[in-house]
């Protein structure tokens, strides 16, 4: 159910209004002028659901406007070695990491504007909540809201650029546009102390009623405390912060995978807080960008071979092209069932329809080649799809997108554990990964390994499976800082080894007939975005 926010998304989108020219924003765009609106609660929580909406444009976006957006969720993905962007190298997401980043790159600009946004709208909210005659649990639970979604954009700030300024009061123009960097450490102390004071006020997971989905919980604040303190390399914290959402016991790791990402169970309770999507009034546009061209789609997520060799066989081996096991006409067969979960693949069903991509295959819309609106992997994306849709790929879809899976959550303890250097046990290993992975629609074997040097492969490995294409491969790359070792050389598709066309039509040629795609030359210097040129023009103070 969305029952909260259908009603509210149309008051929003009916009564928000004025905008603002100047780069770091003063005054939120969908805040309301008048001195009368700060009266009501049903006003508060019209606001409140600015503040959840944001920047978020409801329809097909070239670059992201907001963290939230699918363009700022989903195609995050092309920066990384997960996927790659249909619309070519020259793709501002794709010169994230491939050795060609400025501080021009529209994306890094999306995603800056979207987060002070945010924070111009949640600051704005704090300014006037105080106002609003309504009871004090009430009123504690919306400040709480607006704390949390302040600091989930100064989490994301702290951990791309480092030092960025900490604006915390709506600002004139004139403070807008001299505003000074506050360092990472002060940033990041903002952020703990943000969403440690959030917690206290949010309701659990548990207590949130069907009516109320999509609002903040206790464990979605930890949870982002979580991942700070990871990223920090803070484990002892993060292992604790993790083990406070265990222990509450309201959140699960459930039975299918597949339907997670679905309007079938996107309120599963494995879902702990997601981007809230309502067919017609605030639609995911994501098909019209990803469905297939069969499908009338633009094919603009294409997965890459790195990651689809990533995903082993259902009886627990790793994947090989030699084999046995591997079938070329059935590339699903006998793998991992978040395989068949997340890809198409030449000859697979989508919707229906059989998917055809084969280089060979000459009359198809979905052939794989340099030119066509089609896949430039030899893959397609199946994951938040429900294939029974048929609707307007920009206007009728609701499916939500999930932000924090409670999967996450066990998979982040564990690497909390085990960078922390406490034992590694095989409980803890049956209570975090093996939770995950034995899930009864993937169901694979248990992991035994409790060395440490060789688990921590198998566990980044799993973290890459398990939350591919949900926004924290590049977060995940940064952090571990292996940019240099998988963000360089050679990018490569689907296999394709009885293709006629392949030899002469495929720019690089592979001993496995694998698709060329793309070369990637990360520098170490990236793993720090600059700050927008567009706000350094404005305030040099930035730019020191």
């Amino acid at each position: 159910m969305k029952t909260i926010y259908k009603p509210l998304f149309v008051a929003l989108l009916l009564l928000s209004g004025i905008s603002c020219d100047d780069k770091l924003e003063q005054f939120p765009t969908d805040a309301f002028a008048s001195g009368t609106f700060w009266t009501s609660e049903s006003n508060a929580l019209i606001a409140l659901t600015g503040m959840y909406r944001g920047n978020i444009n409801y329809g097909t976006q070239v670059v992201p406007s907001d963290w939230w957006t699918y363009c700022g969720i989903v195609f995050l993905e092309f920066a990384t070695d997960n996927s790659y962007d249909r619309r070519g190298d020259n793709s501002t997401y794709n010169r994230l990491t491939d050795g060609t980043l400025l501080p021009n790159n529209n994306v890094v600009n999306g995603y800056w504007q979207g987060s002070y946004r945010r924070i111009a709208i949640a600051n704005d909210f704090l300014e006037n909540i105080d106002n609003v005659n309504m009871p004090e649990v009430k009123l504690q639970r919306m400040k709480s809201e607006a704390k949390f979604i302040r600091a989930t954009q100064y989490f994301y700030l702290s951990q791309f650029w480092g030092d960025v300024p900490l604006v915390t009061n709506t600002l004139t123009p004139d403070e807008a546009n001299n505003v000074e960097k506050s360092s990472k450490t002060v940033i990041v102390d903002f952020v703990i102390q943000e969403l440690s004071e959030a917690v206290n006020g949010l309701p659990r997971f548990s207590e949130i009623p069907d009516s109320e989905i999509g609002r903040a919980s206790k464990q979605a604040a930890l949870a982002f405390l979580g991942r700070l303190y990871l990223a920090e390399k803070r484990f002892d914290e993060a292992s604790e912060v993790y083990q406070q959402i265990i222990n509450y016991g309201d959140n699960i790791i459930d039975s299918e995978y597949g339907p997670l990402f679905t309007t079938e169970n996107e309120n599963s309770a494995e879902n702990i807080f997601s981007v809230q999507f309502v067919s017609g009034l605030a639609p995911n546009a994501m098909p019209q960008h990803a469905f297939p061209a069969a499908s009338s789609g633009w094919h603009i997520i294409n997965p890459l071979g790195s990651l689809a060799e990533e995903y082993g066989f259902d009886d627990g081996t790793p994947f090989s092209y030699d084999d046995p096991k591997f079938v070329q006409e059935d590339m699903g067969a006998n793998r991992d069932q978040r395989f068949r979960d997340t890809f198409i693949w030449n000859e697979s069903t989508f919707q229906g329809r059989r998917y055809v991509c084969h280089p060979d295959s000459t009359q198809s819309v979905d052939q794989l080649t340099y030119s066509k609106q089609a896949t430039r992997t030899g893959f397609g994306f199946r994951k938040y799809f429900d294939e029974t849709f048929s609707g307007n790929l920009r206007n009728d879809y609701g499916g939500n997108i999930p932000v924090i899976r409670y999967a996450e959550v066990l998979l982040s303890y564990l690497e909390a554990e085990l960078e922390a250097g406490n034992p590694i046990t095989q409980d803890l290993l049956d209570q975090t990964i093996n939770l995950v992975r034995g899930r009864e629609s993937v169901n694979l074997p248990p992991i035994t390994e409790t060395n440490p040097d060789l688990l921590r492969d198998m566990l980044r490995r799993e973290r890459r499976i398990e939350l591919a294409f949900e926004g924290t491969r590049l977060w995940d790359i940064f952090r571990w800082e292996i940019g240099e070792e998988v963000l360089n050389g050679d990018f490569w598709g689907a296999p394709f080894p009885n293709s006629v066309r392949y030899p002469t039509t495929s720019i690089k040629l592979d001993p496995q007939s694998r698709w060329y795609v793309t070369t990637k030359n990360f520098r170490p210097g990236d793993y720090q975005w600059p700050i927008p040129e567009s706000e350094t023009n404005i305030n040099p103070k930035l730019a020191e």
